[in-house]
């Protein structure tokens, strides 16, 4: 086994990626069921490449494998690296349940696979975190994909991740990627950890600084900014704020909005951007207009209606392209046309169609609500919730039942509408799971004593976004080494 590994890795493997082979074959040949593997690796050490190599090797032995990610464009990243169908694992773990007045939402689904190893990618960002009023299973995603993989006879989980990336919201690390935390559900942990950089360093200012933020997060050396170098190098530049506009529209031109992004620490910032981006840029005049790139902030359950028990990712003969269930937050799409324009209960509502090129450029219809667009708040804030709850029940006095009106608040268009934001510029963790060709990234005002891990992890996780280049916008002259404050913007 470790033989066909390295045979479809396709290049000359170093010893620890020739460990991590062997490792592999040990695990897929352990006949204990109540076994997991970890690969932990940073950028550019081969992770991808080994993973690809598995699948394909366990494909020539007719092993089943299931494949997945948090979010669809991470999803769509690891079909295109491992050439072979991913799906999110909300898509693979879970079954909408049948409407009631009091929830609608999703039970963990039953897993109907035998014997097949399902591969996790970008597992840094799988949450443990109990979210009250969550539409999905017990609200514990780990909990939820440990228990569902093992239910199924024979069936095992390989879970891959890069420890230096930012960890879920609210998290201190990733549970995912913790092998104390994976003992913790009677599991035999295999672990290997990948830390030597293969590609070469003299060739990538990205991946040398991405390293260099790797050794300063293991050695706690987090007081002072990290000293980027950037003399040598082609893909990573800085980029001076009164040349950004031409670098955006050359990134454009050269390979689309969707393959251009801007990365920022906040939403306002973010927002920022965005109106700058579509006014200076894309010289779009109206609010939303067909071509505009938008991204959901709010999952939703309305728009894609439909019991999922019966479909492929339930069932042994999965192999077809991913599809939705419901639209997740994160979700990016295209706007295809915008009618109909309205005021209604104190906010403003467009119908729109949207295509989603995560998922094989699905077109679906619907309704949204604007006020998100340009809102500083992540979506509606509780209270704007509540007040749009409030006044769509006042739209059904003639439902004197309270469990009837609530069926129809539950499915009011309006208060179903899709809340979205601009695409153009987004947060790190908004990012996190995706790739684009050229990345602007925009850290915002920092001083030292702002410092801490999660700063060097989210610069870390900036930088790793891009697979072309990378434009560091308005960039202190003091973060750069001293060899790079010489360089002209």
């Amino acid at each position: 086994m470790r033989g066909l590994i390295l045979d479809y890795f396709g290049f000359r493997p170093t010893k620890e990626q020739e460990n991590a082979a062997q490792t592999m074959a040990d695990f897929i040949f352990d006949k204990d069921a109540q076994s997991v593997f970890v690969l932990k690796g940073y950028a550019g050490t081969g992770k991808t490449s080994l993973v690809g190599a598995l699948v394909r090797s366990l494909q020539q032995l007719g092993q089943r494998t299931v494949l997945m990610a948090p979010t669809g464009r991470a999803a769509k990243v690891f079909s295109l690296h491992a050439s072979h169908a991913a799906y999110t694992i909300h898509r693979r773990i879970y079954r909408q349940k049948s409407f009631s007045a009091e929830m609608t939402g999703f039970l963990q689904g039953v897993n109907l696979m035998k014997h097949t190893l399902f591969i996790v990618d970008e597992a840094s960002m799988i949450s443990n975190l109990g979210l009250n009023g969550t539409a999905f299973g017990s609200g514990c995603l780990l909990d939820d994909l440990v228990h569902f993989v093992y239910s199924g006879e024979g069936c095992r989980l390989m879970l891959v991740g890069d420890t230096a990336q930012l960890p879920p919201v609210g998290e201190e690390e990733s549970p995912a990627l913790v092998g104390l935390q994976l003992e913790g559900y009677g599991l035999k942990v295999y672990e290997m950890t990948l830390t030597e950089v293969v590609r070469q360093l003299k060739d990538s200012g990205i991946l040398w600084n991405a390293t260099r933020l790797r050794h300063l997060l293991a050695d706690n050396e987090l007081s002072t900014f990290p000293q980027l170098h950037l003399a040598g190098f082609a893909d990573i530049v800085l980029l001076p704020g009164n040349e950004l506009i031409e670098a955006l529209e050359q990134a454009y031109y050269q390979c689309g909005t969707d393959n251009a992004i801007v990365i920022t620490r906040s939403n306002a910032r973010a927002n920022v951007y965005n109106n700058g981006i579509r006014a200076r840029v894309l010289d779009y005049d109206e609010e939303l207009t067909s071509g505009d790139q938008i991204i959901i902030v709010k999952n939703n359950y309305h728009w894609l209606k439909g019991d999922n028990s019966e479909s492929p990712a339930h069932s042994e003969e999965s192999e077809r392209a991913p599809s939705m269930d419901f639209i997740a937050n994160g979700d990016v799409a295209i706007v295809r046309r915008v009618r109909h324009e309205r005021e209604m209960h104190g906010f403003r509502f467009a119908d729109i169609s949207l295509r989603f090129p995560d998922y094989e450029d699905l077109e679906v219809e619907g309704t949204v609500i604007l006020d998100t667009l340009i809102s500083e708040a992540p979506a509606l804030t509780h209270e704007q919730q509540e007040m749009l709850f409030q006044r769509v029940w006042d739209d059904y006095p003639e439902l004197t039942a309270k469990r009837d009106r609530m069926k129809a608040v539950k499915d009011d268009p309006y208060f179903n509408a899709l809340q979205i934001k601009y695409a153009y510029a987004i947060t790190c963790h908004k990012a996190q799971g995706g790739q684009w060709q050229r990345v602007f990234i925009d850290q915002g005002y920092m001083t030292e004593d702002m410092l801490s891990s999660d700063y060097f992890r989210w610069l870390y996780t900036a930088l790793t976004r891009a697979t072309e280049r990378v434009y560091l916008v308005n960039w202190p002259k003091q973060e750069l080494d001293e060899e790079s404050q010489s360089m002209e913007y």
